[in-house]
């Protein structure tokens, strides 16, 4: 990299912020960390950014101006920003709608009011699972094929890459990166916040649900976070390339079945069995497992059904990394994690050594 840019990130204190300023900063660039309530910028594996690496700057996406007093604000119009790299977002489930408008949403519009301003060029995190409810191959030059959305949050994320296009059609220079469920280090693991996924894993393998609406054949698309942040970076550096494109930062997609298989093979662990939607019935489960089911699984239960694959052509012609060719093997690297920290039960016990002779 020869040029050093001025770059405004948001949502830095999010998992996939914080890699990509990370990396950002250590290619030398010049970063404005917009933050809100955790000032600090904690990286994946736990380790902060040096407080002198990034400028930061006290904002709320949630407010026009992103909630800086004018004059700061037209500072960052008139400083000649050269990237703004839109991260953050809700991702939780389950939280009210107005939620997810004002951060996704409306959030997203303010980013686009700085964008237009200033005249610079966008780099928009979104998400994969705008294809909603959809079957078969979804291709990055896709977005509205009247699919039906499962939740608040890909309603809010579908309505945010709506503005964006909306924008760019204005004039706004944009490119767009939708991740699928970002999860751990692609070699180690490593995860700083059990979220999502991990949650619906620690309440199979518990054995606190044991039954699931959901097909063996349907698809969950896993994705390292450094993969992730790495093609957000790449799309940030070669902004003139991957401009009024999209690109899918996904992984390995793996089968229900893959997950059951994999599962099988930790002794301590409870494999769910995943019911077809049609014979399921949530009455029937005893009362404790119920609870769990109508309190979370409920949540995630579309995602058991959908036999998407996620084209990233895009991705693979601007940047040289691939994802995990494995996604049984990059499942085990998690699983093992969560072992080693406590997170899924205890950690395996070391086999004893035997003495030569």
């Amino acid at each position: 990299m020869t040029e050093r840019l001025r770059i405004l990130v948001t949502g830095v204190a999010g998992l996939v912020g914080a890699e990509v300023t990370a990396r950002l900063v250590a290619a030398g660039h010049q970063v404005t960390a917009l933050v809100h309530n955790q000032p600090a910028v904690i990286r994946n594996d736990g380790t902060p950014l040096e407080p002198d690496a990034v400028t930061r700057l006290p904002g709320d996406v949630t407010k026009p101006r992103l909630g800086l007093p004018e004059a700061a604000y037209q500072a960052l119009v008139a400083d000649g920003l050269d990237r703004i790299v839109h991260c953050a977002a809700i991702t939780d489930f389950g939280l009210p709608d107005e939620v997810y408008q004002a951060v996704n949403v409306d959030g997203t519009a303010h980013v686009l009011e700085l964008a237009r301003a200033g005249g610079v060029p966008l780099v928009h995190v979104g998400t994969a699972y705008v294809c909603g409810e959809r079957d078969g191959l979804i291709r990055e030059t896709e977005l509205d094929e009247g699919q039906r959305l499962a939740n608040a949050y890909e309603e809010s994320k579908f309505r945010a890459e709506t503005l964006v296009h909306k924008a760019q059609a204005d004039g706004v220079r944009a490119a767009i990166v939708r991740p699928s469920i970002v999860v751990g280090d692609e070699r180690t693991g490593v995860v700083r916040d059990y979220k999502n996924i991990y949650v619906v894993l620690k309440l199979a393998t518990e054995g606190k649900v044991r039954s699931i609406p959901g097909q063996y054949e349907a698809r969950l698309d896993l994705v390292p976070v450094d993969y992730v942040a790495d093609i957000i970076t790449e799309v940030t550096h070669r902004f003139e390339e991957a401009a009024g494109r999209t690109f899918h930062a996904v992984g390995a997609p793996l089968t229900l079945r893959d997950f059951s298989d994999v599962m099988a093979e930790y002794p301590p662990f409870h494999v769910p069995r995943f019911v077809p939607p049609t014979s399921f019935d949530a009455q029937r489960l005893p009362r404790r497992e119920r609870a769990y089911y109508e309190r979370v699984m409920t949540l995630y239960e579309s995602y058991f059904r959908r036999r998407m694959r996620f084209d990233d052509s895009h991705t693979a012609d601007l940047a040289a990394r691939r994802p995990p060719a494995d996604g049984q093997d990059f499942l085990r690297a998690l699983i093992d994690h969560c072992l080693e920290t406590g997170y899924l039960g205890a950690p395996p016990p070391t086999p004893p050594r035997c003495s030569p002779g």
